[in-house]
């Protein structure tokens, strides 16, 4: 993708923050544009081009996160109904994949005489008024499974997002009462595929994307004025975080293209290493900038300061002390070749 992703005059569209004109609307239109255009209509992870796949992520998130998260689980949605040999659904529509499962209550799915049914509340829905389509886990009588669904008839729950980070994401709460669907492969297979890891790695192309962006003000500053040799040293480690972060993402997209069918099962551990790499670097990145240039930019520049809040809430994908013990467990069961 080239140049810059202009949320102006975007046009109407739903989204959390909802009036017209705000981030949410701007959001919701700039993706819209982005799959009518076809410019969504990446190489599928493990065909040879995957950094391809990625790059295209990383620029849409070092422009703007809200836009990139819708983009990663449209695109996502979209790999993942051609690894189940699911049908594509139809042209010009807009995916989700919503398959966060929190303790407590959550979406469960039956069988009636018309087919399988949903009911329930499926928290941590991006896109929620923004998609025209969604692929969402829930819990069957035969095991975890995943189904395609319509958003036509489904309700957003107002007031599910309080944070200001990612708000222009449109990610809700969303009702389901005897919603139709239609599974996506068999029970377990959502997970068990070798592109749940694959999927899991691109993430974080748009997590380093999203720091990028975060370094940018910094090196636009350095390079406008003196700004101090305690803010060049930040500038120089931002610059390590951010090589090595993309190193590594590039070195996963190889890894994946080389096994896209994951034989030799490396998948999880490359995902897990990939994404508490990116993590890391996009954290200190997130550090370093602000104790360079302290409170100016995130008080006086408004496309920085949203910047940083959805960085934060973004990176919270990643379970930090979680998936570092499951990283520890697969190199204790299985050992490392370092």
């Amino acid at each position: 993708m080239d140049g810059a992703v202009d949320l102006s005059g975007c046009g109407p569209g739903a989204g959390a923050g909802g009036m017209a004109g705000g981030p949410g609307s701007a959001v919701a239109g700039a993706f819209a544009g982005l799959v009518e255009s076809g410019r969504l209509e990446l190489p599928l992870p493990g065909a040879g081009r995957t950094w391809e796949r990625w790059a295209v992520l990383a620029e849409l998130a070092q422009e703007d996160l809200s836009l990139a998260r819708l983009a990663e689980g449209h695109v996502d949605a979209v790999a993942i109904l051609a690894e189940l040999g699911a049908p594509a659904g139809r042209a010009g529509a807009r995916w989700g994949v919503w398959a966060a499962q929190p303790p407590g209550p959550g979406l469960t799915a039956r069988r009636d005489g018309r087919g399988w049914r949903l009911d329930g509340v499926k928290p941590y829905c991006s896109g929620a008024s923004s998609v025209t389509d969604a692929l969402v886990t829930a819990a069957a009588p035969d095991g975890s499974r995943l189904f395609a669904v319509s958003t036509r008839d489904l309700v957003p729950v107002p007031g599910t997002w309080a944070a200001a980070g990612m708000a222009a994401s449109d990610t809700l709460d969303v009702r389901f009462d005897g919603i139709a669907a239609e599974p996506a492969g068999p029970p377990g297979r959502y997970t068990a595929r070798p592109g749940f890891a694959h999927g899991g790695a691109g993430v974080a192309a748009c997590w380093y994307g999203g720091a990028r962006g975060v370094g940018r003000t910094l090196l636009a500053a350095a390079a406008a004025r003196d700004v101090g040799p305690h803010a060049l040293a930040h500038l120089g480690a931002v610059d390590i975080a951010l090589h090595t972060a993309r190193t590594m993402l590039q070195a996963a997209a190889a890894g994946i293209d080389a096994d896209p069918g994951d034989r030799s099962g490396s998948g999880p551990l490359r995902a897990l290493r990939v994404r508490a790499l990116t993590e890391a670097a996009a954290t200190e990145v997130l550090q370093r900038v602000g104790r360079a240039l302290g409170a100016g930019p995130l008080c006086h520049d408004q496309a920085h300061a949203r910047r940083v809040a959805d960085l934060t809430v973004y990176l919270r994908q990643h379970h930090a002390e979680r998936n570092l013990a499951e990283l520890g467990q697969l190199l204790a069961s299985n050992g490392t070749p370092w």
